[in-house]
């Protein structure tokens, strides 16, 4: 019997998985409008996988473009209490070579023009978020990496940038000098809502290329991101597969109770239809 239910957020392929059964296509409505596209649910194992193309099918969608509250919000209408986030990213540092993977432990949000926040018009909500990314996934990812065979970089801080322009040589040298592991255009705010969502969030971090500070390398296209990408796409599929074996039992002790005592507002002047548009999200603690 499935007991576990896991989102999985990154590319389209991601779902073509040997041994995923009772694959079937969900579309969900959201308040947030649509998700980036149907979701493709199937069990492996005693896990059931929701995925979503971030993108859209066919990557229609840039990254401010993304749905991410409407994608949240599917994944915990659907009952999922952990999301793997695979994600393409440039490397900012000299050992994390294209082709290597890091587990992702912080973020640093860069990003200007994106709803980030399942709160407002009417609700205050204010989560912590001091610890971003889930150990307990992370951990998990973390060995299924290392199992598949990937050269695993554990811990480290992605820098989300707006985008849909690669960084500037000035920005880029400022990251590093952050002490910033990698950068990318997608976790945030996608990992703040999961934690207002209180779903157990970590990162995948494919490097496809040295961001543009490395005078050693060409500066990032998208010919050579793709051609990266396309290479690590089985080995992303390989690490769900081991990791899928690995998810916990139960809620992350992290994120159980992130939106308990978040809302601020007096419950009483609360516009009851954003009481229930976020219904899969606080409704249990307003009932």
């Amino acid at each position: 019997m499935t007991t576990k239910i896991a989102g999985v957020i990154g590319g389209s392929g991601l779902y073509d998985i040997d041994g995923l059964q009772d694959v079937e296509e969900i579309v969900v409505d959201t308040p947030f409008g649509a998700p980036s596209a149907p979701i493709v649910a199937g069990t492996l194992g005693d896990v059931r996988l929701l995925f979503i193309p971030r993108h859209g099918r066919g990557h229609t969608l840039t990254p401010s473009e993304v749905p991410y509250r409407a994608n949240i919000w599917a994944l915990k209408s659907l009952g999922a209490t952990w999301c793997i986030s695979v994600s393409a990213v440039g490397s900012l540092k000299e050992e994390i070579v294209p082709g290597h993977v890091v587990i992702i432990d912080q973020f640093i949000d860069r990003t200007k023009n994106r709803p980030s926040t399942f709160f407002g018009e009417g609700i205050v909500g204010h989560v912590a978020f001091g610890d971003p990314v889930s150990p307990v996934l992370a951990e998990v990812l973390a060995a299924a990496a290392k199992e598949a065979g990937a050269t695993t970089h554990v811990g480290g801080t992605y820098v989300c940038m707006e985008g849909p322009a690669f960084s500037t040589r000035a920005e880029s040298q400022l990251y590093r000098s952050w002490g910033a592991s990698v950068i990318g255009m997608t976790n945030l705010p996608e990992a703040k809502l999961a934690r207002e969502a209180e779903i157990a969030y970590a990162t995948i971090a494919l490097s496809t290329d040295y961001d543009c500070w490395h005078e050693g390398h060409d500066d990032v296209t998208v010919a050579a991101v793709l051609e990266t990408v396309r290479a690590n796409v089985a080995m992303a599929r390989r690490i769900i597969v081991e990791a899928a074996a690995n998810i916990p039992d139960g809620v992350d002790p992290l994120v159980d109770g992130a939106s308990q005592f978040a809302v601020m507002t007096r419950p009483e002047l609360i516009p009851k239809d954003r009481l229930d548009a976020l219904a899969p999200i606080i409704g249990k603690y307003f009932a």
